[in-house]
């Protein structure tokens, strides 16, 4: 298989994320923080090293300011309803996924004013009309990079706008972390989710938020209470990061093998990695472009775009194109809407959507060819 679905979940992991899975499972499956014993001790060690590689990659500072949680949705929904009140009001753009739009959704029949700005045609924000925006806003918030395009937006611009506004900034990065170099601290940013499954070469079942210093605990509430193994005699969650927030047995295993693959892409580095996957990228953009009977969705500038390639092919839905692309060339990508509805609005690939192929670290180079040449077939021999 030419496996180009590495925007929704990466795929092959390295061999020791595999082998972490069994051997932790066999070895440390207590639950951590429960017990003094040396199987419950071994699982929360896993935790605490995994928690201390994230906050090396992002240059968070405090370990304990990076919370786990089971995705970057999870993550985004402990931060839109654990920060927002009725009667705020939240800035954030129609490149979102939906794992953003559906909670604001919901935020706003709860009385959060919700303003989306339009990004142009190519995907990425003017930070000028977000700063327009952005007075009275208790929250900004922005995709790093579109899962339709791969278009980066202009973080360090949007946390400038943000703490000028007294806003603070919350980061989808679900498409950039462990992909793309990226300091929180340098940034400004002051939340920021992530998936494990994805950029970072983890299992699915894992991710996180980090919380910057500008964001304390009475700022950001628990969406969920229970056991900690701390303070038990309270009926209160304890006042403690990270375990105020991480109510209920961890996902130990896949934490654990996500310190795994984190290791790997340190071993590696990012810098590496996205050089790697910029490269395919291009090859990918050009190839296409040079297609009769294709059109690419791209960022007008190309430097700002993540291993993201959306396109359409005459004569074919991306539906049906997909399943031939799957059923005929062995090659798995996405297609559709991406759970990015706005975005599709935004860019004119609406409802029909897109075909998405998204390259990934162990991608190679003629993978990349095969998949430009399954496409010019199919777009030498329209359906319709």
């Amino acid at each position: 298989m030419i496996y180009l679905d590495n925007a929704a979940t990466s795929w092959p992991k390295p061999e020791g994320v595999y082998e972490t899975l069994g051997a932790f499972l066999r070895h440390a499956g207590a639950n951590p923080g429960r017990a003094g014993h040396r199987m419950a001790v071994d699982a929360a060690a896993a935790l605490a090293e995994t928690r201390l590689l994230l906050a090396r990659l992002m240059n968070a500072g405090a370990p304990d300011r990076v919370l786990f949680a089971q995705s970057a949705t999870d993550a985004l929904n402990l931060a839109i309803k654990g920060i927002l009140r009725p009667g705020d009001r939240v800035v954030t753009t129609t490149m979102e996924h939906n794992a953003v739009t559906r909670p604001l959704r919901a935020m706003s029949e709860r009385g959060v004013q919700v303003t989306k700005v339009r990004c142009p045609g190519h995907g990425v924000i003017e930070p000028a009309d977000v700063a327009a925006a952005a007075d009275g806003a208790r929250l900004i918030i922005a995709g790093h990079a579109s899962n339709v395009t791969g278009a980066v937006q202009p973080i360090a611009d949007l946390a400038e706008i943000a703490r000028r506004a007294g806003a603070w900034l919350l980061v989808d990065a679900a498409q950039t972390f462990g992909a793309l170099p990226l300091d929180v601290q340098a940034l400004g940013i002051d939340l920021m989710a992530f998936p494990g499954h994805k950029a970072l070469l983890g299992p699915p079942g894992t991710g996180g938020l980090y919380v910057g210093p500008r964001v304390d605990m009475d700022d950001l509430v628990p969406i969920r209470e229970g056991g900690t193994g701390l303070n038990s005699e309270d009926d209160l969650l304890p006042r403690v990061w990270p375990v105020r927030y991480e109510s209920g047995t961890a996902n130990t295993v896949g934490v654990a093998a996500l310190g795994t693959a984190l290791r790997f892409v340190a071993d590696i580095g990012v810098e590496a990695i996205c050089q790697r996957e910029q490269a395919l990228t291009e090859r990918l953009v050009s190839g296409l472009v040079d297609t009769p009977g294709v059109r690419v969705f791209r960022p007008s500038r190309r430097a700002h775009q993540a291993a993201v390639v959306s396109f359409v092919i005459d004569g074919w839905t991306p539906a049906d194109a997909g399943a031939v692309l799957d059923e005929s060339f062995d090659i798995a990508c996405r297609t559709g809407l991406h759970c990015a509805p706005d975005a599709c609005h935004t860019i004119g690939a609406f409802p029909g959507g897109t075909i998405r192929f998204s390259p990934g670290y162990f991608t190679t180079d003629e993978e990349i060819e095969a998949a430009l040449s399954a496409v010019a077939e199919l777009a030498a021999s329209p359906l319709t």
